[in-house]
């Protein structure tokens, strides 16, 4: 009988998940393993700290609901996100729009609106402001006809599924002009803490991390022919743009919002502009999903049920 030792442990778990016959799932699974042992010996883990983290991941699971997904926060929270989403950008035909978070608040069920339109139901008078932009392909050619999502908190730093699961405010779905022009009305974005009252929240306090994310607004963007694009834009302004507690704001997302911008396609109102670059889509964009989904879609998977078109993690 072999000996299972600290020493020899990894080994054997490697040599009896040797016959997984999916490559990746082998490939993967292997890495896990020979990367989680050699954290436990690393930190000389105790059996009170491992409960301590099968507590954590617990509570994460029971905080998981079709409005909010805590592991996806975990993600971010961590530097994962944005790791993963860099890859992924490393691995496109084109430079082009960088990515940023999907978040934990992504919903497949937005409102198709007109142009011009706006996603905030009952804004503040004096407070909307214009977003719009052209989305091109690499060389600048206006993509006609492309899906543009958009999502942001409302004025209360909030977004619509953490104050009701079936309120639906401050999302749209817009499609681009023959010119690659999008525009809609909104409010200035504002800068916001992330959920603080779970494990996350939690685990984010214990290392006396401020929680808070720079002022932004979501997109998700699709064309044919063209890979998905995953990003958002963040106020320029905003004193926690250097320190995003999800690691999601970059220089080159950075924007500010415009007092009397002559290209603004509604006179007389402050704008936010914010173009966007697709690259092609390779055969491997088909099959390689997003970093993120729509927590109840995430649900659905999990139980096993079909997910919508789109929904990829």
């Amino acid at each position: 009988m072999r000996e299972l030792t600290p020493d020899t442990i990894t080994d054997a778990v490697l040599d009896q998940m040797a016959t997984t016959p999916d490559p990746r799932l082998k490939t993967i699974m292997a890495a896990a393993v020979k990367h989680l042992h050699a954290f436990a010996r690393e930190v000389n883990l105790t059996p009170a700290e491992w409960i301590k983290g099968i507590e954590f991941m617990t509570a994460a699971g029971k905080m998981c609901s079709p409005e909010r997904q805590e592991f996806i926060l975990l993600s971010d929270t961590l530097g994962l996100s944005a790791l993963i989403n860099g890859l992924h950008d490393a691995t496109a035909l084109e430079e082009a729009t960088h990515t940023s978070l999907l978040g934990p608040f992504y919903r497949e069920a937005a409102p198709t609106l007109a142009a011009g339109s706006s996603i905030a139901k009952n804004p503040k008078p004096g407070t909307e402001c214009v977003l719009y932009g052209r989305v091109t392909d690499a060389a600048g050619k206006p993509v006609a006809g492309a899906t543009v999502s958009i999502w942001q908190t409302g004025a209360d730093g909030l977004y619509d599924i953490q104050s009701s699961a079936t309120s639906v405010d401050y999302r749209g779905v817009f499609t681009t002009d023959a010119n690659g022009l999008y525009f809609l009305k909104t409010v200035k974005p504002l800068g916001y803490s992330i959920p603080m009252d779970g494990p996350v929240g939690a685990m984010v306090k214990a290392q006396a991390r401020h929680g808070m994310r720079p002022a932004h607004i979501h997109f998700l963007v699709g064309a044919a022919g063209y890979r998905e694009l995953v990003t958002a834009l963040y106020l320029r302004d905003d004193p926690h743009l250097d320190d995003d507690v999800v690691f999601g704001s970059s220089g080159d997302l950075a924007v500010d919002v415009v007092a009397n911008d002559p290209d603004c396609p509604i006179k007389g109102m402050p704008s936010i502009r914010f173009d966007m670059r697709l690259s092609r889509e390779s055969a491997a964009d088909k099959t390689s999903g997003r970093v993120g989904a729509d927590p109840s879609a995430i649900l659905k998977q999990a139980k096993g049920e079909p997910a919508p078109a789109g929904a990829g993690g």
